[in-house]
């Protein structure tokens, strides 16, 4: 058996609070310890979480032979950087969201993995998005046919960042908050590129100029220049379809909402409005459509009980119903210990660790690789340059699929292919 998985996490803020506690519980890890800048976060980590020990520095917790894995959760410009120090270490990594804010640093962590071995995953909702999975699923069994168009997107509006932004930089905060946003594309790429496997070939991009939080978005204003608040892109895929995908940080949509709006097949289309989804398919001969109403299998279960209810919608865009699971998720593939922990971003943190512990214990690929990973950032990068040139199309640079001699875990496989029982009794 494997060693189990010994787990250090960096950055003890409000989003890795989602994590420790499903890292845990998982019957492959044995021991987990924490690290921040902030010491009293560190302290406040291991008590509420029974961390089993505190590393001053994030030097420290890297060169300790104590743990095996480290867990990035710093600020999201670090995460390339922190990623690099830790597999030079040796240690295997799990990143949250992106993977490396430039394209040098990608080509670094691939080329790293590739030569150690070690297990590396980025830390992805998107593909456990519900709409992610039904399109995933239709194009896999052959009902979408050639993807034609499709479009993606992330709104998070500004106002809902402030804190957050405050919360790790003090009085600078805004220097971080004028973060580009396609730096942070993944959440809408990996949407539609899990699905149709293609990869980006080309992208032009525009950005919008933020006329409000002017002291936030321009030149001199932020670490990098930048600019736009919202940024969208064209990007021209490896199976010749066309990708829209926006990323909006100034928008009317005061909590974070990722979706597929559409993806357009020669053969079926799904559609979706806020919680209204369709799969609208080809009848034989081509001439006339079936229609489907999908939404009570990609909603909430928790949301679909209210739906009836006057002021429903009004719940549902101010976020009501966002950490529960629905009907497409495959929970049986999940550990039994995952059970009862409740979790956000429409109950795919689980599916995340999950898939995390089980390409380290089993030696095979995340869904989301080192790979993969880098063909759901590098266009956003690329489409930033894009932006800032006025929507010039640019080439995207693509690092290849995974090496032939590993195989990679399916996003929707049905049941856990290692169920973890000798973990459970070590």
């Amino acid at each position: 058996m494997k060693e189990k998985i010994r787990i250090g996490f960096v950055g003890c803020g409000q989003f890795c609070r989602h994590f420790v506690p499903l890292f845990k519980a998982h019957p492959a890890v044995e021991y987990i310890a924490v690290c921040d800048k902030f010491p009293e976060r560190s302290k406040d980590y291991k008590e509420r979480f029974g961390a089993d020990k505190i590393f001053d520095t994030y030097d420290e917790m890297v060169a300790s032979g104590e743990v095996n894995t480290i867990a990035i959760f710093s600020q999201r410009n670090q995460h390339g950087e922190m990623a690099i120090k830790a597999l030079k270490a040796g240690k295997n990594v799990y990143s949250a969201v992106p993977m490396a804010t430039s394209i040098e640093e990608i080509e670094e962590i691939v080329r790293l993995v590739k030569e150690t071995g070690l297990t590396y995953s980025m830390g992805e909702t998107g593909i456990y998005r519900p709409a992610s999975i039904f399109c995933r699923q239709k194009y896999a069994a052959g009902e979408i046919g050639d993807l034609v168009y499709a479009e993606a997107q992330y709104n998070h509006d500004m106002t809902g960042l402030y804190d957050v932004f405050k919360y790790t930089e003090g009085d600078e905060w805004r220097k971080m908050a004028g973060f580009p946003p396609f730096f942070y594309p993944t959440h809408s790429t990996s949407m539609v590129l899990s699905a149709t496997k293609a990869h980006a070939l080309k992208v032009a991009a525009f950005g919008y100029e933020d006329k409000m939080d002017t002291d936030i978005f321009g030149k001199d204003q932020n670490y990098w220049d930048n600019p736009f608040s919202n940024t969208s892109m064209l990007m021209k895929m490896s199976d010749d379809s066309i990708v829209r995908i926006s990323e909006n940080r100034r928008i009317a949509w005061h909590v974070p909402e990722t979706y597929i709006t559409s993806f357009n097949g020669t053969k079926a289309s799904y559609e979706c409005s806020m919680v209204q989804h369709t799969y609208v398919k080809m009848r034989e001969g081509g001439v006339d459509v079936d229609y489907e109403d999908v939404s009570d299998y990609l909603n909430p279960i928790e949301m679909t009980k209210h739906k009836g209810e006057e002021g429903f919608m009004q719940k549902v865009v101010n976020s009501e119903w966002t950490a529960g699971e629905a009907p497409i998720q495959i929970v049986d593939r999940l550990p039994h210990e995952f059970a009862d922990i409740k979790t956000g971003h429409a109950g795919t943190h689980k599916f995340m660790v999950d898939d995390f512990c089980q390409a380290y214990v089993t030696g095979k690929l995340s869904p989301t690789n080192a790979w993969q990973a880098a063909r759901y950032n590098i266009p956003g990068l690329t489409a930033h340059k894009s932006a800032m040139l006025g929507g010039v199309t640019l080439d995207v640079l693509d690092l290849g699929a995974p090496p032939s001699e590993y195989e990679v875990l399916s996003e929707d496989r049905p049941e856990n292919e290692n169920n973890y029982d000798e973990y459970r009794k070590a």
